[in-house]
C-alpha cells in the first residue's frame, strides 16, 4: 500500500527533524521545506500530496498572518488538500481565522506526538483526497499561443486559479501579453459573463485618479457638470484589470490599499461609503519587490494585490513559440483584411526565431503585419524581410551563423544592416557602429569586405 505523504513547512530546523523522525516512524513519508515560497513550489509540483501541516509564522512575527497567506496560496492550487495550522503563539481567535480561511485543524507547539498523530489521520480520514488533474477540459485559453515548457506552466496555472476570487498579479515586460492573461482569467472564472474593466494606471494623471477610479457627485468640483460612476462601479460583480500599477504615486496606492482592503468607497463629492464586489487582477512591467524595498511602493498593497503571481517570459525566451505565433497574425490578417493566409517558409521563419525582439510578442505581430501588407506574395522568403528589419534587429540575427539554409545568409544579413544603418545615421559612421553594437575598425572591415561606399 503507497504510503501517506505530508508536507511540513516550518522554519525551524529542529522542529522538522522532530516531526520527520516522528511521522517516519509513524509510516508517513514526509516532504520538508523551511519558508512558504518552498511550500508552494511543492504543492504545484507534487502530485501526491495527502496533507500539509504548516507554521503559521516563517519570521520573528507572531500575528500568523504569513501562515493564513500561505494557507490561502495552498488552497487556491490544491483546494482538495487538507490543511493544518501549527504555532506556539496560540490563540482563540487565530484558531478561527485559520478555520474560516480554510485549515482542517490547528496544533499548538509543543504538541503531544500520540494526539498530533490522531489528528493527521483523522484529517486525512476525513477530507484527504487524491489529486487529479481535468486537463483543457472546459478552459478556453483562445489567444494564448505557445506550447513552449513556461507556457504550459503558466497555462496549468491559470486553469488552478482561474475558477477562484483570488487577486492575480501578473508580471512581464512590455508586449508579453499581460492584458491576454488578464483576459484569460476573467473568461474562464464564474464571472466570465460580468464585467470586465481595463484601467490603464500609467496613463492617469494623479490629479484624476480619485474622480476616474471612484466616480464625483455633480457640482464636486470645477467642470464636473454631471455625476460620473467610476470605474469601480462599472466593475461591480466582475473584474477590474489594473494595468501598470506600479506607476501609481504614493498618495494613489493608499487609496487604492483601502478599496481593496475594505471594498468600500466614496465618490468624490459624496459621503455615502459604496460596496464594490470585484475580482482583482493587476498587470506591471516594474520590479515591483524592488520598489518595494526601496520604498516606491507600498508593502501592504504589494501584498494584497499578490496572492497569485504570474511571471511572463520574454520573447526571447520562448523561441520556439515564434513559428506558431506568425502563423497565428497571418492568419489574423487574413481575417481583417481578406485574401489567402500568407506562408512564410523555413529560412523566414528561421530569421524570425533570431530577432532580439525588444518589444516581445507586440513588435513580432506588427513584424509580420508589415511582410504581409509590404511584400505582397503567398509565400514570404529571409530575403522578402530583410529590408523590413531594423538594423540592430539585422545584426543580432547575423550572430546566429545557422538562421538561413544558404551559404550567403550571413554576408546578406550582415551588408543589409550596415546598408540600413548607414541610411539611417546619413552616413555617420560612429552613430552607425553603434547603433549595430560594432567598433568602428569592424565597421571598417565589413564595409570593405561588402564592397560599400562611404
Amino acid at each position: 500500500m503507497e504510503k501517506l505523504r505530508i508536507l511540513i513547512a516550518d522554519d525551524d530546523e529542529g522542529v522538522r527533524s522532530s516531526l520527520r523522525l516522528l511521522l517516519h516512524r509513524s509510516g508517513f513519508e514526509t516532504v520538508m521545506v523551511p519558508d512558504a515560497a518552498g511550500a508552494i513550489d511543492v504543492v504545484r509540483s507534487e502530485t501526491h500530496l495527502d496533507l500539509a501541516l504548516i507554521d503559521m509564522n516563517f519570521t520573528r512575527a507572531t500575528s500568523g498572518d504569513e501562515g493564513l497567506v500561505l494557507l490561502r496560496q495552498i488552497k487556491i492550487f490544491r483546494p482538495d488538500l487538507p490543511v493544518i495550522l501549527m504555532t506556539a503563539w496560540a490563540t482563540i481567535a487565530l484558531a478561527v481565522k485559520g478555520v474560516q480561511a480554510g485549515a482542517v485543524d490547528f496544533v499548538s507547539k509543543p504538541w503531544d506526538n500520540r494526539g498530533l498523530l490522531q489528528q493527521l489521520r483523522s484529517a486525512i480520514e476525513v477530507y484527504g483526497t487524491r489529486h487529479d488533474a481535468d486537463g483543457d477540459a472546459g478552459f478556453d485559453r483562445s489567444g494564448i499561443i505557445g506550447e513552449s515548457p513556461r507556457m504550459l506552466e503558466i497555462i496549468a496555472t491559470l486553469k488552478k486559479i482561474a475558477p477562484t476570487d483570488a487577486s492575480v498579479l501578473i508580471m512581464g515586460e512590455n508586449g508579453t501579453g499581460k492584458e491576454l492573461i488578464a483576459q484569460a482569467v476573467h473568461r474562464n472564472s464564474p464571472r466570465r459573463d460580468r464585467p470586465f474593466v481595463k484601467v490603464n494606471l500609467g496613463g492617469m494623471p494623479s490629479t484624476l485618479f480619485e474622480s476616474e477610479m471612484f466616480g464625483h457627485k455633480k457640482g464636486a468640483f470645477t467642470g464636473a457638470v454631471s455625476d460620473r460612476p467610476g470605474r469601480f462601479a462599472a466593475a461591480d460583480t466582475g473584474t477590474i484589470f489594473l494595468d501598470e500599477i506600479g506607476d501609481l504615486d504614493m498618495a494613489s496606492q493608499v487609496k487604492m490599499l483601502r478599496v481593496l482592503q475594505e471594498h468600500t468607497y466614496e465618490r468624490l463629492g459624496d459621503d455615502r461609503p459604496r460596496h464594490v464586489d470585484v475580482r482583482v487582477v493587476c498587470a506591471t512591467n516594474a520590479d515591483l519587490p524592488s520598489m518595494v524595498a526601496d520604498r516606491a511602493f507600498r508593502e501592504d498593497l504589494f501584498y494584497r494585490i499578490n496572492l497569485i503571481t504570474i511571471e511572463l517570459p520574454p520573447l526571447r525566451e520562448r523561441r520556439e513559440d515564434i513559428p506558431e505565433l506568425v502563423r497565428h497574425f497571418a492568419r489574423q490578417n487574413a481575417d481583417e483584411n481578406g485574401g489567402k493566409v500568407a506562408h512564410f517558409d523555413d529560412g523566414a521563419m528561421a530569421l524570425l526565431q533570431k530577432l532580439p525582439y525588444p518589444g516581445n510578442i507586440r513588435e513580432l505581430k506588427n513584424l509580420v503585419r508589415k511582410c504581409v501588407l509590404l511584400v505582397g506574395k503567398e509565400t514570404i522568403s529571409a530575403d522578402d524581410i530583410l529590408p523590413l528589419i531594423p538594423p540592430a534587429g539585422l545584426e543580432a540575427a547575423s550572430q546566429e551563423s545557422t538562421f538561413l539554409p544558404d551559404a550567403n545568409a550571413l554576408d546578406n544579413v550582415q551588408c543589409a544592416a550596415i546598408k540600413s544603418a548607414m541610411q539611417v545615421h546619413g552616413g555617420n559612421l560612429s552613430r552607425v557602429a553603434a547603433s549595430l553594437g560594432i567598433t568602428r575598425q569592424t565597421l571598417y572591415r565589413r564595409m570593405e569586405k561588402y564592397h560599400i561606399d562611404r
